[in-house]
């Protein structure tokens, strides 16, 4: 067994216990602060010193601190605004959940960090372990590169993992290139003029407009965008009035477009730009469209892949890493690191219905669970990916 994996064995219990305190008080965005400061006493505890450098941005460097190659570890810690429907017995009750198993990647990076600096004799370079906030809202990715998060030490290559709802627990799953696609967040505010019910000539109906521009998103896909091409465009917030017999003054549209090429996703925008300014005016209203947050399709750098997910087998065994070309249309913020440095992000099956029923629940489910026996998994991939990278990359 490989010796990171036999260590976090024999620290399942203490990673878990980090995994359900996370869990059970979830938190939303780019204000953190409850889990920073459990985050930060953790490291603390295993003799880090932490710097938050932008709000709930966390940063720890193990290893070499003066020259050498530098590695980063990534984990996200914000959670959903959705209502837990689980049977844990250490649920969350504050409408929020980590439905998409950030309470995992940072239990799992905390028991990394762990095995790090109990190991760090063996480190022939810098580890830099972050901790980032709002990765659901696109940003904190970002903000955390604004932030300086490459740089002091220098980044040389950068490595993240997420858990894989439906797929067999501790099996692998990486991607060549373009893997995630990328995905554009709108608002679109449609202006009208309000009137009553009963006399729609006095006014000018926004939710008609709202309807058409809506309508109009379809058309998009079906006859602009190549049948080949993989390309989704989807509203989930349509909200309009306050009553039944006023027609309202606004209406708004919130959607997002996925795309797996940065061109189409601009051409899909522009249009969309087009049908709704011209779509208001030719129903004497006006409306216009803005982002919210975007994130660009996630690449992974293909040899870093193959010599990374090489690591990866010596801790799960070679038939456990599966490798697939394509990509698929969830989106994730890790994608913004990679285009400044190599990267690679990883899947981590957390369980079939199979295995159990509890498991298998699609991401961001209000009855989601992921199977608890991949936490150690998880850490042991973290530490002796960073470890073996460093030592094989010392000299180049």
């Amino acid at each position: 067994m490989n010796h990171y994996l036999e260590q976090a064995q024999a620290m399942k219990e203490e990673i878990i216990k980090y995994r359900r305190d996370i869990h059970q008080n979830p938190e939303v965005g780019d204000h953190l602060p409850q889990t920073t400061k459990y985050v930060m006493d953790r490291l603390r505890e295993f003799g880090y010193d932490p710097q938050e450098i932008c709000d709930s941005g966390i940063v720890a460097l193990a290893g070499k601190k003066d020259g050498g190659k530098t590695f980063l570890l990534r984990a996200d810690m914000d959670a959903l605004p959705i209502t837990e429907e689980t049977d844990y017995s250490f649920k969350a009750t504050n409408g929020r959940m980590h439905a998409c198993g950030h309470d995992v990647h940072t239990a799992m990076l905390l028991g990394a960090a762990k095995l790090l600096k109990e190991n760090e004799n063996e480190l022939e370079g810098t580890v830099k372990i972050i901790f980032q906030p709002n990765e659901e809202g696109f940003k904190g990715a970002k903000r955390m590169i604004q932030s300086g998060v490459l740089e002091n030490p220098k980044v040389d290559a950068a490595m993240a993992l997420h858990v894989h709802s439906g797929t067999p627990t501790n099996t692998v799953l990486y991607g060549h290139g373009t893997s995630i696609a990328g995905c554009t967040i709108f608002r679109i505010t449609v202006k009208g003029v309000g009137c009553h019910g009963a006399m729609p000539e006095t006014g000018v109906d926004p939710i008609n407009i709202a309807s058409h521009i809506y309508l109009a998103t379809h058309e998009i896909m079906a006859r602009e965008i190549a049948a080949t091409q993989s390309v989704v465009i989807t509203v989930g917030k349509f909200q309009a009035g306050s009553t039944h017999n006023v027609i309202p003054d606004q209406a708004v549209l919130e959607g997002t477009i996925r795309f797996l090429d940065v061109e189409l996703g601009d051409f899909i925008y522009k249009r969309l730009e087009d049908i709704v300014t011209t779509t208001a005016k030719m129903f004497r209203g006006e409306a216009a469209i803005e982002v919210v947050a975007a994130v660009p399709p996630l690449k992974n750098d293909d040899a870093l892949a193959d010599q990374l997910s090489s690591y990866v087998k010596e801790v799960v065994g070679e038939k456990a890493v599966i490798s697939f070309e394509g990509g698929g249309m969830g989106s994730e913020d890790f994608a913004s690191y990679g285009y400044k440095v190599p990267s690679v992000y990883f899947l981590l099956g957390a369980g079939t219905k199979e295995e159990d029923s509890h498991y298998g629940y699609p991401m961001h489910h209000p009855q989601v669970e992921f199977n608890e026996a991949i936490l150690p998994t998880g850490a042991a991939m973290h530490a002796h990916s960073a470890t073996m990278w460093l030592k094989s990359n010392q000299g180049s």
